[in-house]
């Protein structure tokens, strides 16, 4: 069974510990630092631990990727993720991480794309066509957002034209492409080996 059961001895004083899970257990899905925590507790501490990154992937078909993207931006603690598109995604994948996880919707790219403009942050591409800049030689910004395209076809025109840069991931098989939810675990991981404190 995953989890924990019943608190073992005297309850905790701290209020940010549920009186529920305490009574019965906790089989959330969540580290073990914040097992019995109601949940706008846990909330509450990651975003005050937040990155500077956040991610946006285009919904326009969609995608069963997003699922797996949410739930590797709460892995790396991402700001944000964003869903350009349309609102529904499969959220199977996310692993329940959405509900611990800020996700937000913007219809199109220029709603993004003004979203960020008033948020001062760059969009960058992450895409595979010529021109782009290799990500493991890449400088990527601390406060950002990164940008990820559909399965298949990738970044549509719209988004590779709002983007300030745009990164490629060094592939050297047959295959056309990463999975976007495998791209988009390399792209954050990047942005991690950069700007995050791993003390912590």
């Amino acid at each position: 069974m995953v989890g924990v059961g019943p608190w073992a001895g005297p309850w905790p004083a701290d209020d940010r510990y549920d009186p529920d899970l305490l009574a019965h257990g906790d089989r959330r899905n969540v580290v073990d630092a914040y097992r019995y925590w109601r949940h706008a507790a846990i909330v509450a501490d990651l975003d005050a631990r937040r990155h500077g990154f956040h991610v946006a992937i285009e919904n326009w078909h969609h995608d069963l990727n997003i699922g797996s993207v949410v739930r590797t931006a709460n892995a790396f603690l991402a700001a944000e993720v964003h869903v350009v598109g349309r609102r529904r995604w499969n959220k199977r994948g996310a692993m329940v991480t959405d509900r611990y996880q800020h996700v937000r919707h913007h219809v199109d790219v220029a709603a993004l794309a003004r979203w960020a403009a008033a948020a001062g942050l760059p969009l960058v591409g992450v895409d595979n066509q010529p021109g782009c800049e290799p990500l493991e030689q890449a400088r990527m910004p601390r406060e950002c957002v990164l940008v990820f395209g559909q399965e298949g076809p990738g970044l549509s025109d719209e988004a590779r034209a709002e983007c300030s840069r745009t990164v490629s991931i060094a592939q050297f098989g047959s295959t056309r492409s990463l999975n976007a939810a495998a791209a988009a675990a390399v792209a954050m991981h990047a942005w991690v080996r950069a700007h995050a404190d791993l003390g912590t």
